[in-house]
């Protein structure tokens, strides 16, 4: 009886103990809720949520080693009862600590629960993640900045020749600690980067910028008088909840004063209590203000937005980007470069894992072109995010909480720098004509003669190579043109130091012979008969065997056999023996396994002479030997 008791009464400990963690989840305090899920999986009490729980509190702080570890038991324990966002994110955890085919299985699992345009795309396109994943791009190189730095720090933007940065390392005065990832909170911070890419003059935004709560990543106008920044729902000194308890994040704007301080705090009028908006973008024109949001009408976890700027305190409606960018997981982090590429972070496109950093190459037109993952070393395995670029300069910023950042899990700022890679390019033509050469196949290799790359030209015949070159390195560039039968030609090249465009040029010579002629292109030698005789002779054979073989290669090819004589004889009877030597040559490749149906034959007699050796003319017997020919010829 007792025994009984106290078997209820621990069962209904532990329902308590679920309830209040599943409240702090929902609260997104996930460190107090981790806690207590553990402490109950401890007391050997279990279920599907419970690992699903655990799962996600790990998920949503990146720590995907240890996600991983608790999907996995929900997918061990309890096959049927997974839900199609767990098949996702287990998959997404799998790539993050290189489980990379069990991912690829989990994603299939994804696709047949949850036949989604997502998961259709993920699985199509895992040819090109096994790419992905093995292609390292040398040309960039990529440096942590914030290593002294022992909190998380990210979201860099540019303000003038600064960064300004969201930072939980520095301490400032009443700087509080957030439940949900046991940090303090987020302050702005501006910097002056020095030449080896430490950070240098650290000092906070002053002003009324910075709140007891989180500020993160900014984006200033081109004037640095006015910045839109991302905040935790807090004004005037208050903090406010939506309908489900939840503080949601919001985007304010601030103006710069006279005395160099930021104050006229304004929350701008499309955030709302209920949802989160964040991480403000500003396009080249600062007509439109990107945006994060997972406001109603988004199509995913998180999308992507914009407004139009009316005036200075005045907006359009919200437009979401739409199915090209936005997916059914997160869209986040926009930015648009000098030259209107839109960057943007997402873990909904295919990638390494975590959060990668995507490009669009204009924003008007999102549709236009592709989105591409900028690849390693850009990307990782884990959440890489809130790229920052000047293209036009060679210079840009980025977000990670990759291995080997300065504390356990948390952000890093990394500098983006070019090594040394020239690019090599040109053009194929005719050396002729001048004419450009299209199809021609062109090569790149090494000083050890191994191909490092090739690719086909176009119609204008131009060729680039733009990766995986090195400075002050010998190379070859090698073209040919099988299609036209053209001479192979190659050039020494060596790149310089620095780098920089170095246009190579190649003229392939035309074939001698013409196209049609097959005996001219395979270098036949000439073909004798014994006199008034028709039989194929041994050394004949060995020319008609570099036909055969060249007939069996190619089953498409065709030919048409022309025998020819001298002049000397009578001309009837020359046509007559010319016709039996052709049709003794077509009967010796039938013979030899070549269809009938692929060969004519046809001879010409004396009437077909290339020189001057006619009838009555006295010539040597190597002139007459010139007539006394047999031609293949390609049909």
């Amino acid at each position: 009886m007792f025994s009984i008791f106290l078997l209820v009464g621990s069962t209904f400990a532990q329902e308590t103990k679920i309830k209040y963690a599943n409240e702090e989840f929902d609260n997104y305090d996930f460190i107090d809720a981790r806690k207590i899920y553990l402490s109950v999986v401890e007391d050997g009490y279990e279920s599907a949520q419970i690992f699903e729980k655990l799962g996600d509190t790990y998920y949503f702080n990146s720590e995907y080693a240890k996600a991983n570890q608790w999907y996995g038991k929900l997918m061990e324990k309890y096959p049927n009862n997974i839900k199609p966002e767990y098949y996702y994110r287990t998959a997404q955890t799998l790539k993050s600590v290189g489980e990379y085919d069990r991912s690829k299985a989990m994603m299939e699992k994804f696709w047949k629960s949850s036949p989604s345009n997502m998961a259709n795309g993920q699985m199509d396109n895992w040819k090109s993640f096994e790419e992905l994943k093995e292609h390292q791009n040398k040309k960039f190189k990529v440096t942590n900045i914030t290593t002294d730095l022992t909190g998380s720090d990210f979201g860099p933007s540019f303000y003038g020749n600064k960064i300004v940065f969201a930072s939980s390392s520095i301490n400032t005065e009443g700087n509080k600690v957030h439940d949900w990832n046991g940090l303090p909170y987020l302050d702005l911070f501006e910097a002056e980067i020095i030449e080896n890419g430490k950070l240098t003059n650290v000092k906070s935004l002053k002003g009324d910028i910075n709140s007891p709560y989180h500020e993160s990543s900014a984006v200033f106008t081109k004037n640095g008088k006015t910045v839109y920044f991302t905040r935790n729902n807090f004004i005037d000194g208050k903090k406010k909840r939506g309908k489900k308890r939840l503080v949601c994040l919001k985007i304010y704007k601030a103006t710069k004063n006279d005395d160099g301080t930021w104050g006229n705090v304004q929350e701008l009028p499309f955030n709302d209590d209920s949802y989160s908006t964040a991480h403000p973008a500003l396009n080249i024109e600062e007509t439109r203000l990107y945006f994060s949001s997972n406001r109603p009408g988004s199509i995913g976890e998180s999308d992507l937005w914009y407004v139009d700027i009316l005036n200075a305190n005045e907006y359009g409606e919200p437009i979401n980007l739409g199915p090209n960018i936005n997916t059914e997981q997160r869209e986040t982090f926009p930015f648009i470069s000098d030259r209107n590429t839109l960057f943007f972070s997402s873990d909904g496109h295919l990638g390494l894992g975590g959060l990668d950093i995507y490009k669009v190459s204009s924003a008007n037109d999102i549709d236009s072109g592709g989105i591409v993952n900028l690849g390693q070393p850009i990307n990782s395995n884990q959440d890489d995010f809130g790229i920052i670029v000047k293209e036009n300069e060679k210079l840009g910023y980025f977000s990670s909480n990759r291995e080997g950042n300065s504390g356990s899990s948390s952000d890093d700022i990394y500098a983006i720098s070019e090594n040394c890679m020239p690019i090599i390019y040109g053009a194929i033509t005719d050396a002729n004509t001048g004419d450009p050469l299209q199809g021609s196949m062109v090569y790149l290799l090494d000083e050890d003669n191994n191909i490092i790359s090739q690719l086909v030209t176009e119609s204008n015949g131009n060729y680039e190579f733009d990766e995986d070159i090195e400075c002050e390195k010998h190379y070859v560039v090698r073209a040919s043109n099988d299609e036209k039968d053209y001479q192979p030609k190659e050039q020494l090249v060596t790149t310089p130091e620095g780098s920089m465009m170095l246009q190579v040029n190649i003229a392939l010579t035309p074939p001698d012979c013409p196209v049609y002629d097959l005996g001219c292109r395979l270098d036949l030698q000439p073909i004798y008969f014994d006199f008034d005789k028709h039989s194929i002779r041994p050394d004949a054979e060995v020319e008609l065997a570099k036909i055969l073989q060249a007939m069996k290669q190619h089953p498409q090819l065709s030919i048409h056999i022309e025998s020819h004589t001298d002049s000397r004889g009578n001309d009837e009877y020359n046509m007559q023996l010319s016709n039996r030597r052709a049709n003794s040559t077509l009967e010796w490749l039938v013979g030899h396994g070549i269809d009938r149906k692929r060969l004519s034959s046809k001879g010409y007699g004396e009437s077909q002479l290339i020189n001057n050796c006619s009838n009555g003319v006295n010539c040597s017997e190597e002139a007459h030997q010139l007539n006394r020919r047999s031609m293949f010829i390609i049909k």
